[in-house]
């Protein structure tokens, strides 16, 4: 495949697109070109009652619809008008289902005025789907040239049909990188997808285009995917409430990318959203229609709506923060957040106590190995493929397996050994954190930081290990809005401590106040494997203790 092949492939994915959006958008909206902070742009041609919907959170939407306050294709239209020229900033959609939404809108009004019911739990919802989840009848590129116009979805995907049959309306796709295996968002059929906050970082990756649409309140709820990060990351660097949840519990078939079949590390599904509430909403939603039926690897675990409300929860809880994984120490806004909310929660009378790291690089180590078992071979392949070259963040993750055979069956059963081991080292570290807490028992969940800087410039992301670790443990993690940074008001911060590797040492070079100015700050809560409602619960008790104290 040409040159002139590859360019017209992207053009012609691109013009698709635009002429589906051009029927939809009312005028184009003017963005100085010195303008870092984006983020309000998309909502300046709304009406009154528009603001008001796209500002709702999706629980509050549902019930507003089911209260007929507003129509489906009201919530719709207001979303749409904001998708859209988010679209146009930030370069955060692939494919666009616009017409069959607004038909399933009216669809969907005209039932509720006709029987007075709803016809499930997220009637008339707006939900965007990220590219690479099928979505029956539309294309499946998952940001690679080669898949374009040969991945048309013969089905749903589980979380669609889901999706569905609770009422939601599926109206955009969004932005993945090239190989989905990048904590950054570009590929050579769409392009880069940029932070709203702040256009010369990035929104993170794999999920980033789900992350700069729903911050700029283009869609209510969001369904991402995560292996190493891919959630969490972009609802950090977008300032979004993220979950990844245990493997074994939401449902993941029916997903196109690269590597299908691998189940050493597997990655999952789950929610971004603008409130901890949407996240079990989604959660609930998922498992109440019973997707072990229908997904082989699932386990039967209903979803427990009395844990996720606080029922069997202590009085206080015991938290370990992390506040230092041993190979890269976080950037002054990261460890000022965890600071605070260390003094916070101590005064409010819960536990606090230091997590000692466990083995971080040799995490990151393994799992860039159980990523790339065949060496990198069918990403390289695709790519090839497709005409096209391998962009930046792909060419970082490639280069950890470069000039590496493929593993045979003997090594990577010793590979699946290797992690194995490693998980029990760490279960056996978070009980024997009961020899440090006053009550004796374990910690109940970690505090820590989502990634070593905010949300970096453009191709720079360099370590992942404050999330992936948890996707090599398999343990649910929970990402929450603190604040944003703004460097006019930076405090004077301590030096940085000596760099103890050359990740850590250009991580560090980075820091610079004005460079991640109106970036989120964010953390994550990481529970144990299993028990997302008793995570959420306990983000509800964190979150409230700093509603009460004003923060």
């Amino acid at each position: 495949m040409g040159s002139v092949d590859i360019q017209d492939i992207a053009s012609r994915k691109q013009e698709e697109r635009e002429a589906k959006l051009s029927a939809y958008r009312k005028g184009r909206i003017h963005v100085p070109n010195d303008a870092i902070d984006i983020s309000q742009y998309p909502l300046s041609k709304l009406t009154e009652t528009e603001r008001a919907i796209v500002k709702c959170d999706a629980t509050s939407i549902v019930d507003l619809i089911r209260k007929r306050v507003y129509t489906a294709q009201d919530v719709l239209q207001a979303f749409v008008k904001v998708a859209v020229a988010t679209q146009d900033i930030t370069n955060c959609l692939t494919e666009v289902l616009l017409d069959e939404a607004f038909l399933r809108a009216r669809e969907l009004d005209q039932y509720l005025e006709t029987t007075g019911n709803v016809v499930g739990p997220l009637h008339g919802l707006p939900v965007s789907i990220k590219d690479h989840i099928k979505i029956k009848g539309l294309d499946t590129s998952s940001g690679y040239l080669g898949w374009a116009y040969k991945t048309v979805a013969d089905s749903d995907a589980l979380v669609v049909e889901i999706l569905r049959n609770a009422g939601a309306i599926l109206y955009v796709k969004t932005q993945t990188p090239q190989t989905l295996l990048s904590l950054e968002t570009e590929n050579n059929v769409f392009g880069r997808t940029i932070n709203p906050f702040n256009r010369n970082l990035t929104p993170g990756g794999s999920s980033g285009g789900e992350g700069a649409l729903i911050a700029c309140h283009g869609s209510p709820m969001g369904v991402g995917t995560d292996i190493g990060g891919s959630i969490r990351i972009p609802a950090a660097h977008c300032g979004l409430y993220g979950l990844k949840g245990s493997v074994a519990r939401l449902p993941h078939s029916g997903l196109l990318g690269s590597h299908d079949g691998m189940d050493a590390i597997i990655g999952c599904v789950g929610p971004l959203a603008t409130s901890a509430r949407d996240l079990e909403l989604f959660c609930r939603v998922m498992l109440d229609a019973k997707p072990w039926l229908n997904e082989p690897p699932l386990l039967e675990m209903p979803w427990k709506q009395d844990v996720a409300n606080g029922e069997g929860l202590p009085d206080k809880l015991a938290i370990a923060i992390l506040f230092d994984d041993g190979v890269v120490a976080p950037h002054p806004p990261i460890t000022q957040a965890l600071k605070k909310y260390k003094d916070t929660l101590e005064r409010a009378g819960h536990e606090v106590i230091e997590w000692s790291a466990v083995d971080h690089q040799h995490g990151w180590d393994l799992i860039t190995k159980l990523y790339l078992l065949d060496g990198g071979a069918e990403y390289h392949e695709t790519i090839r493929a497709g005409g096209e070259s391998a962009v930046s963040q792909t060419e970082w993750i490639l280069k950890h397996a470069q000039g590496c055979d493929p593993y045979t069956p003997a090594k990577i059963f010793k590979l699946n050994l290797e992690r194995e081991a490693f998980r029990s080292k760490a279960l056996a570290h978070w009980n024997a954190s009961r020899q440090r807490t006053v009550s004796g028992r374990p910690v109940d969940a970690i505090l820590c930081p989502v990634a070593p800087t905010l949300a970096p410039p453009h191709d720079t992301t360099s370590w992942w290990g404050y999330t992936s670790h948890w996707n090599l443990l398999d343990l649910p993690g929970v990402v929450f809005p603190v604040d944003r940074f703004k460097a006019a008001a930076a405090a004077t911060y301590p030096p940085l401590p000596l760099p103890r590797n050359d990740v850590e040492n250009f991580i560090h070079s980075q820091w610079n106040p004005a460079t991640y100015d109106n970036a989120p700050i964010c953390l994550q809560l990481v529970g144990r494997r299993h028990n997302e409602e008793k995570l959420l619960a306990m983000l509800n008790v964190v979150e409230k203790v700093f509603l009460e104290n004003g923060l």
